[in-house]
């Protein structure tokens, strides 16, 4: 059974801690590249250490921390190889959500996509090109098509294995600048061809769209390392 695209709230400290610690890192106010102190996270956390190491254990498991033996756990590394790999990833597998959201969605959850675009215009620095920031979950368009699809495997590996890497580089070097409208507009382009039961131009649009954000990427990568 699929389940439904409603965010899920924390329901245990454990739960409470990673979603805190994943919104950190996220957002680079836990930076890229830093060393994971347990006692320094517990207390600006407010968690006893047996949460924390769950939580823990989980954010390596979304690929958000890295433990190299004798030296500890670390913040992934934001690195052009590593987003390469990651988005080889996401364009074929994000391009085949698309193409059974095409088949799958319903005609009220493709509305609501439309609706969601409506509101990111209204609520975002959109149409001057300065911004784009969407939230987390449901109030994100990738997040949304991917459970369109109806696929329980896409969902895993796309909505929990990987989601958070791929908002690491999207938040930190994806959602600003001229990409900002092109983006927005591919995004309506992707839903008409999901609305218009295209799938094979809905995979087409969105393996464009994820390449040409890895592109952007790449170039804000390049411009950090001078």
């Amino acid at each position: 059974m699929i389940q439904s695209p409603v965010w899920r709230s924390p329901i245990t400290a454990s739960d409470r801690v990673l979603a805190e610690i994943q919104q950190a890192i996220v957002a680079g106010d836990i930076p890229a590249g830093s060393k994971i102190s347990e006692p320094e996270l517990a207390r600006r956390f407010a968690v006893s250490r047996a949460p924390l190491r769950e939580a823990l254990a989980r954010l390596e498991r979304c690929h958000l921390i890295e433990r190299t033996p004798n030296a500890g756990a670390r913040v992934v590394t934001l690195s052009t190889a590593g987003l390469r790999s990651l988005y080889e990833i996401r364009e074929e597998l994000e391009g085949l959500a698309c193409r059974l959201a095409a088949e799958h969605m319903a005609d009220d959850e493709i509305a609501d996509m439309r609706r969601l675009l409506d509101q990111h215009l209204q609520e975002q620095r959109v149409r001057e090109g300065e911004s784009y920031y969407q939230e987390a979950g449901d109030l994100d368009f990738h997040y949304r098509i991917i459970f369109g699809s109806k696929n329980q495997y896409l969902i895993n590996i796309l909505c929990d294995e990987l989601y958070y890497l791929m908002r690491m580089y999207r938040v930190q070097l994806g959602m600003n600048g001229p990409r900002v409208s092109r983006a927005f507009d591919e995004h309506k382009a992707i839903i008409q061809a999901i609305a218009n039961r295209d799938g094979e131009l809905a995979d087409l649009l969105m393996r464009r769209h994820v390449s040409a954000s890895r592109h952007h990427i790449e170039i804000q990568l390049q411009q950090m390392g001078k």
